[in-house]
């Protein structure tokens, strides 16, 4: 920078910026005058002019010099010191020159390109020896002067001389950038002598420096008198000629050495960036004109081919930048490598699965923060379409890695570099494909007044160094938090979440070992729970299942040392005692105290016993202690919800004469529901599940939750009549509660007195919807969701799971694929898959009806639901239970084993099994 910032200053000395020209005159008239020569002439720069006489000359015209002729000699000046730089650093090509400080010369020391930088100022100073290029080296330094001769800026971008081109720069070695004419003319250039060599090396040189890149494609923007009034007072001793000069010459001079990019970004972009002001989703490279290169050059096979090798070469030092040099800092304009290289619609094919993308993604995992969220804003404006592209690059990288190794428990998909590199990619496309959907970032819930109660037992889990992580809930995405949206403000995204999620990758994800690492949340570790849109609802049900069994040992631990230290009775479990015939009471009662008294036994395993009865709870007695709950919940007598006969699904009731504990009690036995892994029978629209994710309900929630309201809305607002006078409604709406009884409400002051009309039936339409789904039933709801997250409130349920899934988790599958569950259930006691009792017995539950299956399903698993992955994730075993006997058959809903007796025929199977099914109730010990 120091050897830049003194060659910079040379180019302004008056004295050797005319004795720089005078010599570039004499050289260029000789060679016009002359053939070329075979070997190196080695001359003095100072053959016609010395020093003195120059001296001489500036002394006698002071005053004639104007303006433009000092910019001519600066810009002399600059490139004659170019020529000492390339000499050192290249060569002049003759194998056997005798310049010292050429190096082609036998004798010459390799020096670095500072080294060089620093070493070209000094020979340009004592005016030292200057080799002109062998013709083996034409098209190099000597025609970067020859063609730059023509031009008053050494930036300029006007269009090259095609004869001059064809003689003397067939290697375009002074192009350090490229835009969209320069790439066209070159192209066109070698189109006409059918050889592409040129194009492909520069397009090697430029996509392999990380300089070059991002100075390369940039959009045009006039600067308006103020920015030019800005760039003056900052620089009032250089003139703006100079600068650019000075700049696209530190370009020239260092374009081989990418490794040093992180330093030279800033000083040859700082200029651009003092002018462009770029908008939080804006970048300065111009991407359409982007595209349109990528469409013309990849149709080459050579032309890729070098894309592809300057990537190779590319990442390592890209990623170089951004981890030990804080590149993105300095120079903002850096992020536009990245969208340069994005833009290659080849990029998913095979030539760059192997070592290319994977060393790119590792170099894009390394943006800071704010640089991702720009990439994010950015990419948000893109069509659905390019969306998807670039998902599919990144999922095929990750599937290609995947499949071509064994991971296993010893060998995790965790520690594979490019897996977790294109991971953090696909999350950056993930969010952008977030934020480019249709949002709703304003209507959320209020969160609780009232905090939820912490356990007696805290000041004990303190002195045991036991103290929780999350009291203020699940962790958030730090890019979330960047920019400002979360997934459950999408509604709709540009392309549907579920082409996010990478099944091989599922089966191969050690589950047990990838929260681990969630949890202890190392940065040598990565956790793809971090990710959870690459994950399909079974892998993520698996990691909550780890989470809760985990909170349950810690919970019981806990309760231990309290009984040892306090001196109480032990009860590491959450036990519930309850009647059949009482079970609400029983149940909600008690339920209610430990909400009072102390919350975190709400976190315990639960252990149900049914008075009489001697069955042990293993899991099948709370699954059917759920179900029980929720019939009598639900049961439209008791008047806590509603019942709608067209969706078949619950609502609030909003004239209910329950108190709010109720409501509370019953979103705690939703909370514990999942907490234990069990499946309710409970049909809420999907609205419920938004609002529990913190989402109010909006007119599109209406769709579901209402559907006769919603369509009658939706033609109000289509309407192309006169609103007022033809259906004659107001700001007033009146309800039928379930007890019969009329209620009016005034969705403004004053409701009655105002008239729905064309312009105002938008607000109108947003009123009701706001009402119905929020304000009608805001007391009930509250204190339900308050029930449910004094369950859930430090489970990572909110980070995982969206809205569909919530409802999957807690519901299960309502698609009952009995073809999968035959393929996974297991046998024992002497039963296979080939037994005649289990063909018949398979055919026989084919035949049943969908109530009767279900009716099954209840029987043996003690739900009529589908896990999450549907049936064939239930792993259900049928083992012999005795030879043929007139005995019904029995089961273990703990652990979804049915005891079959080896029946002598298929009718009398049948006829066995399905009085088990109809009559079955209760539980005894076998």
């Amino acid at each position: 920078s120091a050897a830049f910032a003194d060659f910079y200053a040379a180019c302004g000395r008056p004295g050797h910026s005319q004795t720089a020209a005078d010599n570039k005159q004499v050289r260029i008239k000789s060679r016009m005058n002359s053939d070329e020569k075979e070997d190196c002439e080695c001359a003095t720069p100072q053959a016609e002019t010395s020093p003195a006489r120059g001296a001489a000359r500036e002394q006698e015209e002071p005053d004639i010099e104007n303006p433009e002729a000092s910019r001519m000699k600066r810009a002399a000046a600059k490139h004659l010191i170019e020529r000492y730089y390339h000499q050192l650093t290249e060569g002049c090509g003759n194998e056997s020159c005798s310049n010292s400080w050429c190096a082609s010369s036998a004798g010459f020391s390799r020096m670095d390109n500072n080294a060089a930088a620093v070493k070209a100022l000094e020979l340009y100073k004592v005016n030292a020896k200057l080799c002109d290029p062998h013709p083996s080296k034409k098209g190099t330094a000597s025609t970067y002067l020859e063609s730059s001769a023509h031009s008053n800026s050494a930036c300029s971008n006007r269009k090259l001389n095609h004869k001059d081109v064809h003689a003397v720069r067939d290697n375009f070695k002074d192009i350090n950038y490229l835009t969209e004419e320069k790439v066209y003319e070159i192209l066109d250039i070698c189109g006409e002598k059918e050889d592409y060599s040129p194009l492909i090396r520069v397009i090697g040189r430029v996509f392999s420096s990380a300089e070059g890149l991002v100075q390369s494609f940039r959009r045009s923007k006039p600067h308006t008198k103020e920015e030019l009034k800005s760039l003056q007072e900052k620089d009032e001793d250089k003139d703006e000629d100079e600068k650019e000069a000075a700049a696209c010459s530190a370009t020239a001079m260092e374009e081989d050495s990418p490794t040093s990019s992180s330093s030279r970004l800033g000083e040859c972009s700082s200029g651009e960036n003092d002018v462009q002001k770029l908008a939080p989703d804006e970048v300065s490279v111009d991407i359409e004109a982007v595209r349109r290169v990528y469409e013309r050059l990849l149709s080459n096979e050579k032309i890729e081919a070098a894309f592809l090798n300057a990537l190779v070469y590319l990442s390592p030092n890209v990623e170089c930048d951004l981890t030990y040099h804080n590149v993105y800092s300095r120079d903002p304009n850096y992020l536009n490598l990245f969208v340069i290289v994005m833009e290659n619609n080849n990029l998913h094919s095979p030539e760059y699965l192997e070592i290319a993308l994977p060393q790119f993604c590792k170099a894009m995992s390394k943006l800071p923060l704010a640089a991702q969220a720009k990439l994010t804003r950015l990419w948000s404006h893109y069509s659905a379409e390019q969306i998807r592209r670039m998902m599919e690059t990144f999922q095929q990288l990750i599937t290609f890695k995947v499949i071509s190794n064994e991971f296993s428990s010893r060998n995790l998909v965790n520690d594979d570099d490019a897996v977790v590199a294109a991971t953090k990619c696909l999350k950056i496309v993930y969010y952008a494909n977030v934020l480019g959907g249709d949002l709703d970032t304003e209507n959320n819930e209020d969160e609780d007044e009232e905090p939820i109660p912490e356990s007696s037992e805290l000041t004990l889990q303190e002195l045991l160094g036991e103290e929780r992580r999350n009291k203020k809930g699940p962790r958030v995405d730090p890019l979330e938090t960047e920019l400002g949206v979360r997934t459950n403000d999408c509604r709709r995204p540009l392309i549907p979440f579920e082409e996010f999620v990478n099944e091989p990758l599922n089966e191969v994800l050690e589950m047990d070992k990838d929260y681990t690492f969630f949890k202890v949340e190392t940065e040598n570790k990565f956790s793809f729970m971090t990710c959870p849109f690459v994950l399909n609802a079974v892998t993520k049900n698996l990691g909550l299942y780890y989470d809760n069994r985990i909170r349950m040992y810690s919970e019981r631990r806990i309760t231990v040392l309290y009984s040892l230290v306090q001196g109480q009775q032990l009860n590491p479990y959450l036990r519930l005692k309850v009647r059949r015939d009482h079970i609400i009471d029983d149940a909600l009662v008690r339920l209610e105290m430990i909400a009072m008294e102390n919350p975190a036994d709400l976190k315990k395993q639960l252990y149900v016993e049914f008075e009489g009865e001697q069955g042990v709870d293993e899991g099948g007695v709370s699954k059917e202690f759920f179900q029980l709950v929720v019939e009598e919940i639900f049961n439209p007598d008791i008047g806590m919800f509603t019942y709608d006969e067209h969706t078949r699904l619950f609502w609030f009731n909003s004239s209910s004469f329950e108190n709010e504990g109720q409501y509370t009690l019953i979103g705690i036995v939703l909370g514990l529901a999942i907490y234990n892994n069990c499946i309710l029978d409970v049909h809420f629209p999907m609205v419920v599940y938004r609002k529990l994710m913190g989402k109010k309900g909006t007119f599109r929630d209406l769709a579901d939750a209402n559907p006769v309201l919603y369509q009658s809305l939706k033609e109000l607002v289509e309407y192309e009549g006169n609103v007022e006078e033809d259906m004659m409604i107001t700001f007033q709406i009146s309800q039928t509660d379930p007890f019969g009884n009329r209620l009016t409400y005034d969705l403004r002051e004053n409701g009655e007195k105002i008239p729905v009309t064309n312009e105002n039936r938008k607000d109108f339409v947003a009123l009701y919807s706001e009402y119905i789904l929020n304000k009608s039933v805001e007391k009930q709801f509250k204190a339900f969701r308050r029930g449910f997250h004094m369950v859930t409130n430090e489970s990572p349920l909110k980070y995982l799971f969206r809205p569909e899934e919530i409802e999957l988790l807690i519901c299960g599958s309502r698609n009952l694929d009995f073809q999968a569950l035959e393929e996974t259930t297991e046998y024992d006691g002497g039963y296979n898959k080939d037994s005649r009792i289990i063909k018949e017995f398979w055919e026989t539950l084919h035949s049943f009806s969908e109530e009767q299956k279900r009716l099954f399903l209840q029987f043996t698993t003690g739900t009529d639901r589908a896990p999450v992955g549907g049936l064939g994730k239930l792993k259900m075993i049928i083992a012999k239970n005795g030879p043929d006997t007139d005995r019904l058959p029995t089961s273990h809903t703990c652990f979804n084993v049915l005891l079959l007796p080896e029946y002598s025929n298929m009718d009398k199977l049948r006829e066995r099994l399905l009085k088990a099914i109809t009559y079955a109730k209760g539980f005894g010990m076998l």
